[in-house]
């Protein structure tokens, strides 16, 4: 996983909020917003934020975790997407350091841009060529144990989320480590680039409207609207990396070892692997995000095909 050295990155699409410790995120209540937060207690009803190991409630400790859908809401209302967050100047000196490719193959930080700016380049590039609407840029939000969002305030412990409300990524790089040390994951950079491209892909979910249409039916379950639209987000997640060198951020196509990197952290946080680690038996009724098999087989349909039209996790069998 090798950066063009002398691509110019963006680092304006990430905003580091770890040294001013909690932040409130911007954007987001554009057409009525949803009143009071999206942060619920486990179990509830209601949110808008979607993440990345919604059911390791048998390892983190966490007071309370955004619930896939508010109502019929969706992080819209009315059906009508919130105004784009506004530009924000990038904090945490990333302009300065994270300026070429050659700077994402030095650096954590700047290989975050570099991911980042190449998953949206992709992502713009396919919504026009298709003919949908404009593709609207999100922020990735780099935090540090604790940040306040559009859907209400969460800590590390979540994990990595995405935010209909504002349409920010939110994203502890602690957590990497946690997805080796706990989950048994292979880690490395392609880890990383699998668990931000997923989320991106609940991003394109959302101005899709495919949040919109599933919301209401939130309910858990091995072949819930809830698992269907994870498995959809891995498959897109697939698909960026299929088509990551056409972006013009790296240099070459991602060896095998790379994609075996997202593989293992896919299999690594599939329900039946988390509930084995935490509860020392698998409940498919409490399913939210799919098994391991299932991540894996999604992951590769969208890396094999490089088609986000054979990303429909919602039509027959998973």
């Amino acid at each position: 996983m090798q950066f063009d050295d002398d691509k110019p990155l963006d680092p304006s699409q990430v905003e580091d909020v770890r040294a001013s410790g909690p932040q409130q995120g911007r954007g987001g209540g554009g057409g009525g917003g949803m009143p009071g937060g999206c942060m619920l207690p486990i179990g509830g009803r209601g949110g808008g934020c979607l993440l990345l190991v919604l059911a390791v409630a048998g390892l983190f400790l966490f007071k309370v975790v955004p619930s896939p859908f508010s109502g019929d809401e969706g992080g819209q209302q009315g059906g009508q997407q919130p105004s784009p967050p506004a530009s924000l100047a990038p904090s945490g000196n990333l302009a300065e350091r994270c300026k070429t490719g050659a700077d994402a193959d030095q650096s954590e930080d700047c290989r975050i841009v570099g991911t980042v700016n190449s998953i949206q380049a992709y992502w713009r590039q396919a919504f026009e060529e298709r003919g949908r609407k404009t593709y609207t840029p999100a922020k990735t939000v780099l935090f540090s144990r604790a940040v306040n969002t559009g859907c209400g305030a969460a800590d590390s412990a979540v994990g990595p989320f995405y935010c209909p409300a504002d349409r920010k990524v939110y994203l502890d790089l602690s957590f990497f480590n946690t997805l080796q040390r706990d989950f048994g994951a292979e880690g490395g950079p392609f880890a990383q680039a699998y668990v931000i491209a997923h989320e991106y892909g609940h991003h394109v979910q959302n101005l899709l409207g495919t949040m919109n249409r599933v919301s209401g039916n939130s309910r858990p379950g091995a072949k819930s609207p809830s698992v269907r639209l994870e498995l959809q987000a891995d498959c897109y997640a697939g698909v960026w990396a299929h088509n990551a060198v056409k972006t013009g951020f790296y240099r070459e196509p991602f060896s095998q070892s790379d994609i075996d990197q997202a593989l293992s952290a896919a299999a690594a946080v599939g329900d039946d692997s988390i509930q084995r680690r935490s509860q020392g038996r698998v409940t498919p009724d409490a399913f939210t995000h799919g098994t391991s098999k299932q991540r894996e087989k999604w992951f590769s349909t969208g890396y094999e095909t490089g088609d986000p039209m054979r990303c429909d996790t919602f039509s027959g069998g998973i």
